[in-house]
């Protein structure tokens, strides 16, 4: 009896254990009302919470992740104030305990970019009132252009990170930076990814017509410009200087320079690429090469090393992370 009993005996226990757990979060969820519902559990759910937290301290929070480690677990709901529960965001079970009904706001921030439209399908589909109240983010900005041609994706607010930092990027520095010099200016983009390419977009919407040339340096330029071309996000009314190669060899800015005159007036020149390193170090060459420049490294999280050497070398350093934290519209948070 104590050899088979031992164990069936320490198997209840655990599951006695889980029942009690469980039934405590369901008695919570129930008691949720004009709450805000976050899917997902990486950088951007953090960089989502520490504006909420600090705008709306008091709003009720579940973040719903589909697994999560102890340690970030105890970090979200220690440090944010959160609720985590563990759950797939597209079965009804959870989409009905999480009281989607009474919340103010859903915001979709899978690493899975499918994920997000299937769940916001489903969360429509079961309570229509969430219409314009789901923000939803997606990596792939291709894929999010194209969705956003849908249904799901017309009464959801989709959003790309890169893009809402490229443009507080040009309304914050570039914009004024442009009225300034009078002239039209130069432009460089030394990274022609997600966040070069949304930066080059809102040039073109923001600034139009404060810029005669834009020199674009990437490993894979040439394909990319083809991708901007296919979703109509080029125009005409400027100069395109396009060199392949990396931004860090010296030869790709001599290439450039036989097209563009960087020692003219104050030519922008922005090392974006998701190389931090790599940035910061190209930026203090291009700086010494041509310090007429007005120069920006981009960083993804906030650098403390990356801001000192810059204001040691007379450059600019620029976070992923904080652009999107202070760009994300109060709408968002409730």
């Amino acid at each position: 009896l104590a050899y088979f009993g031992a164990p069936l005996l320490t198997a209840s226990a655990v599951i006695e254990a889980l029942m009690r757990v469980m039934m405590r979060d369901r008695w919570h969820l129930r008691r949720l009302s004009d709450h805000v519902v976050v899917v997902g559990g990486g950088f951007l759910t953090l960089t989502y919470l520490r504006v909420l937290r600090r705008r709306r301290p008091d709003v009720p929070v579940v973040v719903l992740v589909e697994s999560i480690e102890p340690t970030r677990r105890q970090e979200l709901e220690e440090g944010y104030g959160v609720r985590v529960v563990v759950g797939d965001p597209t079965h009804e079970f959870m989409l009905r305990l999480l009281r989607l009904r009474r919340a103010s706001r859903v915001v979709l921030l899978p690493d899975d970019n499918f994920l997000a439209f299937e769940a916001a399908t489903k969360m429509l589909r079961l309570y229509p009132r969430l219409e314009s109240r789901i923000v939803l983010h997606s990596h792939n900005l291709r894929f999010l252009r194209t969705m956003q041609e849908t249904s799901v994706g017309r009464r959801c607010i989709c959003f790309n990170c890169y893009h809402l930092a490229a443009s507080g990027l040009v309304r914050d520095y570039l914009v004024d930076h442009f009225q300034k010099t009078g002239a039209r200016d130069v432009v460089v983009l030394a990274g022609f990814g997600r966040f070069g390419q949304t930066i080059l977009e809102e040039l073109q919407e923001r600034a139009a017509g404060e810029f005669s040339t834009v020199g674009l340096i990437d490993l894979d330029a040439e394909r990319r410009i083809l991708v901007a071309h296919e979703q109509g996000h080029l125009s005409k009314d400027y100069r395109r200087v396009v060199v392949q190669g990396h931004v860090g060899h010296p030869e790709v800015w001599r290439q450039l320079a036989e097209s563009v005159d960087l020692s003219r007036s104050q030519p922008t020149v922005i090392l974006g690429t998701g190389t931090p390193e790599e940035n910061l170090r190209a930026a203090m060459w291009v700086k010494r090469q041509w310090p007429n420049a007005l120069v920006f490294a981009r960083t993804n999280d906030v650098s403390l090393f990356a801001t000192e050497v810059g204001e040691e070398h007379g450059i600019n350093s620029i976070s992923i992370t904080r652009l999107v934290e202070d760009h994300i519209p109060d709408a968002w948070l409730g």
